[in-house]
């Protein structure tokens, strides 16, 4: 039987790009994943009628369903909610995308044939071929700098850790223990990844190039930054914590 395929699409007040960003994924889906793929809405109670758009989408397509959240908790909350309900319906593999075309949809193919020899995919910006575009030089030095702080200290041999375009075999988001990650933000990218590699799966880099969204407004904040800057810090702690008391 063709393995399941999960797209979580975390969304809040993405009205003006979810009916076309489900369109573009169902359209790449149908080739690569034929019969066998589900797109999932996660919407934070988004103010600006989202969850009532995708609802729509829903009720016209049988791929596409939606799973309303009533409280705002964060990027990392919402994935980890679709992570949940994907892997209790069955899913092989499960793939993460921002929901305004920052991420271009026909990647998806890529990553998802990229999961055949590895366990955990990167869609990376950061590695020969990838790149971003529609950024000012702070935006693009912030972000660099954020993956070499990772990099740096959480020991990680991947360019681009803090990226959100992923796909996960199952036995990844198993063994990483979904109840105990502790990131909100995009630091929850950073802590997924340090965790699949701390745990010894095979992890492998694709090139993409990231765009800076046209419509809607962009979720990123100093303080999901300095979020990031402090949780860094605590993972390597406590991977140390759990390295001594396994000794």
């Amino acid at each position: 039987m063709p393995p399941a395929v999960w797209l979580i699409l975390p969304t809040y007040d993405e009205a003006e790009n979810i009916a076309q960003v489900v369109a573009a994924a169902r359209a790449v889906l149908e080739q690569a994943a034929p019969g066998t793929h589900r797109i999932l809405v996660v919407d934070d109670g988004s103010p600006d009628g989202t969850g009532a758009i995708a609802d729509r989408l829903a009720a016209q397509h049988e791929a596409v369903e939606v799973l309303h959240r009533t409280v705002r908790e964060g990027l990392g909350p919402a994935y980890i909610a679709g992570f949940e309900h994907a892997l209790e319906r069955g899913a092989d593999f499960v793939m993460e995308m921002d929901a305004d075309f920052s991420h271009d949809p026909a990647d998806l193919a890529r990553l998802l044939a990229a999961a055949d020899d590895a366990d955990l995919v990167l869609g990376s910006r950061y590695v020969a071929g990838g790149g971003v575009t529609d950024w000012g030089r702070m935006r693009r030095l912030v972000s660099r700098g954020g993956s070499w702080y990772a990099r740096i200290v959480l020991g990680l041999h991947v360019r681009d850790p803090t990226g959100g375009f992923k796909c996960f075999r199952r036995e990844v988001l198993e063994a990483i223990d979904l109840p105990t990650v502790r990131s909100r933000g995009y630091a929850f990218q950073v802590e997924l990844t340090h965790r699949a590699m701390h745990a010894g799966f095979a992890v492998v880099e694709l090139p993409i190039v990231f765009r800076d969204r046209e419509r809607g407004r962009s979720k990123m904040s100093w303080r999901i930054a300095g979020e990031a800057a402090l949780l860094v810090p605590r993972l390597r702690c406590a991977r140390r914590s759990g390295q001594q008391r396994s000794r």
